[in-house]
């Protein structure tokens, strides 16, 4: 909800005023990212990561944050929809007809696998780091006590990440960018294959969350802003939806849903413990396949001027 709310504000400021999103999304866009830095933090250091107590605080932030709401000036919405429009119209339902474009149905369908991927990440990686605590000499180590902490330094990663979009997307264009998420994908998940809480292992469990700041921005932001620059302006909140129901929706639920099947069939033991390695080399597989399919795929030629200055 952090995220999905800053990128409503984001592109509400940036629909009511003559800006270059690509430019000024970003550093707006961060703050859902710090938000999420700091309810990791809070969850962690009250020792509540793994408690239910972590809903209340969840629950007494969201009513101060409802509370403060009522204090931001008036944001009347913007009447794009004629008199004359269709229900379909209403309901933003013609946004599906961008499914017709062969460049753009490609766009979404491998939004919802890289979504598939990310929900990996969010389903395993903590319970991942965890699992080390079942090991005698790694019971009492940092990665295991303050899991929530390591893994928040994806999200310290992320707002680096994301500030570095617009170069990117300038420089080298939306195909490029996705195509450096998804090998960051594989680098994520490969190197936490070969992680552990000490020595060179620790290294590589460090680096696969700096890694991840790469893989979920250079995705998820650059995507919003490329539906942001092709689309048509009276369809283009609509078709945001289409592309958070894609990666958020239908992605996560195939993630959640297969990923968990296969674990349980294939890579837990007798004991419930997981084969962590081998899952993590299968979704290091999962990612690199989606990357060659999309790199032979996808065409789009990158022009910076389109993408240097889109206005409202």
């Amino acid at each position: 909800p952090t995220i999905s709310l800053s990128n409503s504000i984001a592109y509400y400021i940036l629909k009511n005023n003559d800006y270059d999103v690509v430019k000024v999304f970003p550093p707006i866009r961060v703050w859902g990212t710090v938000g999420f830095i700091a309810a990791m933090w809070i969850t962690n250091l009250t020792g509540n990561k793994d408690s239910g107590n972590q809903f209340y605080i969840a629950a007494v932030v969201a009513f101060i944050l409802g509370i403060y709401a009522f204090t931001l000036p008036k944001c009347p919405p913007q009447n794009l929809i004629p008199a004359n429009a269709t229900l379909s119209e209403k309901l933003g339902l013609n946004a599906f007809s961008l499914f017709k474009d062969y460049k753009m149905a490609l766009f979404f369908l491998f939004s919802m696998f890289l979504g598939a991927a990310l929900q990996l990440t969010n389903m395993y990686g903590d319970t991942y780091l965890s699992d080390f605590g079942k090991i005698p000499e790694y019971a009492n180590s940092l990665v295991v006590e303050r899991s929530t902490l390591i893994m928040s330094i994806s999200q310290i990663s992320e707002t680096l990440f994301i500030l570095a979009i617009p170069f990117f997307l300038k420089k080298y264009g939306i195909k490029n960018v996705m195509l450096i998420s998804m090998f960051a994908w594989v680098l994520r998940f490969g190197l936490f294959a070969f992680g552990a809480p000490v020595g060179l292992g620790l290294g590589m469990i460090i680096l696969s969350c700096v890694v991840y700041g790469m893989a979920f921005d250079f995705f998820n932001i650059s995507g919003s802003l490329f539906v942001e620059t092709t689309t048509d302006y009276k369809i283009r909140s609509s078709a945001q939806g289409l592309f958070m129901m894609m990666t958020n929706g239908f992605g996560a639920i195939m993630g959640s849903l297969v990923s968990g099947w296969l674990i349980q069939k294939y890579f837990t033991l007798e004991n419930g413990d997981k084969m962590w390695q081998e899952i993590w080399l299968i979704f290091a597989g999962y990612a690199l396949v989606i990357a060659l399919l999309f790199s032979i795929m996808f065409k789009h030629k990158h022009d910076p001027d389109v993408v240097a200055k889109v206005t409202h």
